[in-house]
């Protein structure tokens, strides 16, 4: 009687597939910590202060903190006074990249933040739930001396959280603030060269724009961007998975098209499973070096969505089709009231998603956390989302603890058995609650890696040798899950063996006393597999 791949595999064999599978996870984690540099960049910019000596505002112009048609500057908000400047006739100015450097679209995506250096002031106090208004206007070029072209242009409102932290008396004045940094934009694609950004804080005191936000002394970015090195190191790796997996997806579906009935629901899922990781794989960011391509983040969070959801419902499915007391069996309805948390904590990331990088197609500026009514929304989708979370790890807890109790029982079953067919069975068990732990070691240690990477400063030295931790994290549990999702199709595919007639004449030929309830979810061309045969149990229990 034949059954799946990991049924009829030798203990030996096993462990030579498992050892196979460790090297190419050891080198995934090699690849990211030792070839590819650090995941993101940082840099940090100070924004020069243009004078707009212009007496309509209106027209567009761009101001350029250096080069060969630099604006007119002053080094402090003080010389402004005396130079009979005013608040409105200030831009702040902020040239992307450095000097002598350009961006490319290797660096795949640009994040802001804002810091700004706000001056105690006894007549000028920020106010309570103050709120600074900004209108930033976003160019790029990709020529020094060619003219700057539009990109967007919104006006920004951002609410400020500051403290003072020394009591506000005179001689305190001048001190700063210190103040959270704010979330000034985002862009999902690098398509150009230069990039430039121009501030202004228009104050009108008639409609209480910009007043009560205390003395703006300077504006401080921060720019975050994907290294280029980590970038073709994470093309280089996505290219090579997507054959991988796409030719085991193939071959694992061809030999359940060979078999003479209709696939089974676990089967389905780990083939949809297989789709899924196909899907992630696909190098379709190679595009976005010659396009300008900004919907990729959104892009890419959708595809992770999806395997995410996939892989929650193949474990849910997987421990369900292993009970074997439960009669609703084979039918995804079946599943529903496992498999709905999971469909709804995925809309409500879905829509939180859209409402922040969505918008941001549009608006790079837009930030969902800006106001009062975005966070409440925002706040509202994730605690829907982590509730939905949390039934699920409920139900997935009881339905492990289930299926180990139920394999426990049947092992009572086992000493009846003659040796050989004993050690067969036993063989089985093994195998499956393997399989269950090595489950729980890949998710165990995308936890462990993900707080690594958050606690450490990104790499370690040992002697000559730089190890970058956070590169490590990307590249090894990437290679993790699908290495998981390629050992599942293959230990999972329909085995060729039918040890029932090839050892026909030996002890694994059942006696009297020793038959077992046999049904079960996967068959093979002549009947189930051993393993669900093994754990079910009998309608009348």
């Amino acid at each position: 009687m034949a059954g799946a791949i990991i049924e009829n595999m030798s203990t030996k064999k096993l462990c030579i597939v498992g050892g196979i599978l460790l090297v190419f996870q050891v080198i995934a984690f090699l690849v990211g910590g030792l070839i590819a540099p650090g995941p993101t960049t940082a840099v940090s910019y100070l924004s020069v202060k243009c004078v707009d000596v212009r007496k309509n505002h209106h027209k567009t112009k761009w101001f350029v903190p250096w080069g060969p048609n630099h604006c007119h500057k002053i080094r402090d908000i003080d010389e402004a006074i005396p130079k009979e400047i005013g608040a409105n006739d200030i831009v702040f100015s902020v040239h992307i990249p450095l000097p002598f450097m350009e961006m490319s679209p290797w660096f795949q995506f640009m994040l802001f933040i804002l810091q700004l250096d706000i001056a105690f002031k006894l007549n000028n106090q920020i106010r309570e739930n103050a709120e600074v208004s900004m209108d930033v206007s976003l160019a790029y070029r990709d020529d020094m001396f060619a003219e700057w072209t539009e990109m967007a242009h919104e006006r920004v409102p951002r609410k400020l959280k500051c403290t003072f932290t020394s009591p506000k008396t005179p001689e305190h004045e001048g001190r700063y603030y210190e103040c959270d940094v704010l979330p000034l934009m985002e862009i999902g694609s690098v398509a150009h060269k230069y990039y430039l950004l121009n501030i202004r804080l228009p104050v009108n005191e008639k409609k209480k724009i910009n007043v009560g936000i205390g003395e703006i002394k300077d504006i401080r970015l921060v720019g975050i961007h994907q290294n280029g090195g980590f970038t073709k190191v994470w093309f280089a790796m996505k290219t090579f998975l997507t054959p991988s997996i796409f030719i085991i997806m193939v071959w694992y579906w061809r030999r359940i098209t060979m078999m003479s009935r209709p696939p089974v629901l676990l089967e389905k899922v780990i083939f949809a499973l297989g789709i899924s990781m196909t899907f992630i794989n696909i190098p379709v960011e190679w595009f976005s070096i010659g396009f300008d391509w900004t919907w990729m983040l959104l892009f890419g969070d959708i595809r992770q969505g999806i395997f995410y959801a996939m892989l929650l419902s193949f474990w849910i499915i997987f421990c369900g089709e292993h009970m074997m007391d439960q009669h609703e069996r084979n039918h995804i309805a079946g599943y529903w009231k496992q498999v709905g948390p999971i469909a709804v904590g995925s809309f409500c990331l879905f829509i939180f998603d859209m409402c922040e990088r969505g918008v941001q197609l549009t608006n790079p500026f837009y930030s969902i956390w800006t106001t009062d009514v975005g966070t409440e929304l925002a706040m509202a989708f994730i605690i829907v989302a982590g509730i939905c979370l949390c039934l699920y790890f409920l139900f997935l807890c009881f339905m492990v603890f289930q299926v180990f109790r139920n394999i426990n029982g049947k092992q009572s079953s086992l000493p009846a058995m003659s040796k050989v067919r004993r050690l067969h069975y036993e063989g089985l068990i093994f195998r499956f609650k393997f399989l269950m732990l090595i489950t729980l070691a890949c998710a165990a240690m995308t936890i462990i890696f993900f707080i690594v990477s958050q606690v450490t400063e990104g790499h370690w030295k040992w002697g000559g040798v730089t190890v970058q931790v956070n590169s490590a994290f990307f590249t090894g549990i990437y290679g993790m899950w699908n290495l998981y999702v390629f050992a599942l199709m293959f230990l999972y595919a329909p085995s060729h063996k039918n040890y029932g007639d090839d050892q026909s004449n030996g002890d694994l030929r059942v006696h009297n006393g020793e038959e077992l309830q046999l049904t079960t979810t996967i068959t093979h061309v002549d009947g189930p597999t051993e393993i669900y045969k093994l754990t079910r149990k009998e309608a009348q229990e």
